[in-house]
């Protein structure tokens, strides 16, 4: 059996001789051919070169043709900020900008990077995809309205419910359309990624995102292609409602147990991927971290509809040994990994006194506010917060792809990614705060100081 067709069958919650490995290489492509991340998704041929250095390197069974949460939008008018080791990240929303929804249009195959990203697909589908699965990476209903409108969705949501559905079910016509142009390009499987699902209920998730997200995957069902329902965070209390809308697969990251995952999706008959740590196992951990954070996932995952996966888009610096480790764990040749100790232990991090110290100290620990949605909108509302007291109040973000931030966050207990701490206590875990409680939680804070 070749590896497409273990793709296919586990994600057809099928029983495998093999475990298939699908590491989500989207930026780190960029430095397997020496360009920057901003070289990389711009130009169609060096996507096409990195997608092919990966699978060379990697022997995988499966690749994304691009890991680009940021396309939809930035044809839609939202302005990207490009970086050198990152992908784009949304910086400006132009529903809350004055743009009316009804000015919005679906993008086509024409408009914004949609160009270059189908060319690079098509080129790949072609090159690879009789060997492997072809995923078409897709931004999900709820993430793509957060680019659209920005943080006031959370709001709109309470105070004017119609206009969220209708802001959602536009965001449903991009997604479709999207599917269509990816399909057409000829990849395998559409990936649903939605990663700001995880900072609401599961009353709000059934009521905003599961009727649009059930469409999405009922086109994409009859286009006779299959589908993955990708989400990162802490969205354990949404699985089950990912599962009810009737996608092929659920895929998650290392926020969630994955046995509570396998449980779930094999009630519903849902096949399931994930959740190799990204950074504290395969951006700093050594080739032996790696092969045992596999080890561990297949052992819980099993041969009958699991995917081995990175839980997100592996970090730009990634060392090119750690993937392959995993890679020999899978081909059952670990013996050409013989690897120890930990790359942690000899970094120091000098926690701060917060109680002695003269102003409210605010923590944002995140993946990257550059490259993860959540990370980003709880950076955003901490930074204005935070303006409104001067001086009284400073903040940090600690970035876990910085060996010196994961060791912060292991002395400071956080175990979920985006967690916001005021004064050294953990206060917001995988949970955007609105702003207006967030400033009352720092005014709170300054009162005790007495500053």
């Amino acid at each position: 059996m070749n590896s497409k067709q273990l793709v296919i069958d586990a994600l057809l919650n099928k029983e495998v001789e093999r475990i298939p490995w699908i590491p989500f290489v989207g930026c780190h492509a960029a430095k397997l051919i020496g360009v920057s991340a901003e070289e990389y998704f711009k130009d169609s041929t060096n996507i096409v070169n990195g997608i092919t250095k990966a699978y060379e390197e990697y022997r995988p069974d499966g690749l994304p043709a691009l890991f680009d949460l940021q396309v939809e939008a930035e044809a839609m008018g939202c302005t990207l900020k490009y970086a050198e080791m990152n992908p784009p990240s949304v910086v400006t929303h132009p529903l809350e900008e004055g743009v009316k929804l009804s000015e919005l249009k679906v993008p086509s195959e024409e408009d914004g990077r949609f160009p270059i990203v189908l060319e690079a697909t098509r080129k790949i589908c072609k090159k690879l995809g009789d060997k492997i699965a072809i995923y078409g990476l897709i931004t999900g209903p709820f993430t793509m309205a957060l680019h659209l409108l920005g943080t006031d969705i959370f709001y709109k949501m309470m105070d004017d419910p119609e206009y969220t559905h209708e802001l959602l079910k536009f965001c449903e016509k991009v997604c479709i359309s999207t599917a269509r142009m990816y399909i057409d390009a000829g990849v395998d499987v559409i990936a649903v990624v939605d990663p700001m699902t995880s900072q609401i209920s599961p009353s709000c998730f059934s009521e905003f995102v599961s009727p649009y997200a059930t469409s999405i995957f009922n086109y994409i069902r009859s286009r006779a292609k299959l589908s993955s329902f990708f989400v990162c965070g802490n969205a354990k209390k949404n699985i089950e409602e990912m599962c009810k809308c009737k996608p092929n697969n659920v895929s998650i990251d290392e926020n969630i147990p994955l046995e509570y995952v396998k449980k779930i999706c094999q009630k519903y008959g849902v096949s399931f991927g994930g959740n190799i740590k990204l950074t504290v196992t395969m951006l700093f951990g050594t080739p032996t971290d790696n092969i045992k954070d596999a080890e561990n996932c297949m052992s819980i995952g099993g041969k009958k509809g699991f995917i081995l996966s990175p839980g997100c888009d592996i970090p730009f610096d990634t060392p090119s040994e750690n993937i392959k480790a995993i890679t020999s764990y899978v081909h059952g040749e670990v013996s050409k990994f013989l690897e120890s100790n930990s790359t942690l232990g000899d970094v120091k991090v000098e926690i701060p006194d917060y109680k002695n110290e003269k102003q409210v100290i605010i923590d944002v620990v995140t993946l990257d506010s550059e490259s993860c949605a959540p990370c980003q909108y709880m950076v955003e509302a901490v930074k204005n917060s935070a303006a409104k007291f001067g001086s009284k109040v400073r903040w940090a973000e600690h970035k876990i792809k910085e060996k010196e931030s994961v060791v912060f966050m292991l002395k400071m207990g956080v175990k979920n990614i985006p967690t916001l701490l005021i004064d050294g206590k953990i206060k917001y875990i995988s949970t955007i705060p609105e702003e207006s409680q967030l400033e009352k939680d720092i005014e709170s804070a300054v009162e005790k100081k007495n500053i």
